[in-house]
């Protein structure tokens, strides 16, 4: 795997577990998220914990160990 290819996991990697933890905060905090009339409803902010916390570790996780 070239560097450049690794930079690219790590950065993918930091971006998803950003969006994790800004749904999280929401989830903690109560906050409400709305576009136009429709407010995005609060199963929506977990599942995206859920997928984007497993995603950003998956690369983070892989880019360490895979890529010697």
């Amino acid at each position: 795997m070239k560097n450049k290819d690794k930079t690219a996991y790590r950065i993918a990697g930091l971006i998803f577990g950003l969006g994790a933890l800004v749904h999280l905060i929401r989830i903690v905090l109560g906050l409400s998220l709305k576009f136009g009339d429709w407010e995005v409803p609060m199963w929506l902010s977990i599942l995206s914990v859920v997928v984007a916390g497993y995603l950003s570790i998956k690369l983070l996780k892989d880019n360490v160990v895979r890529f010697d």
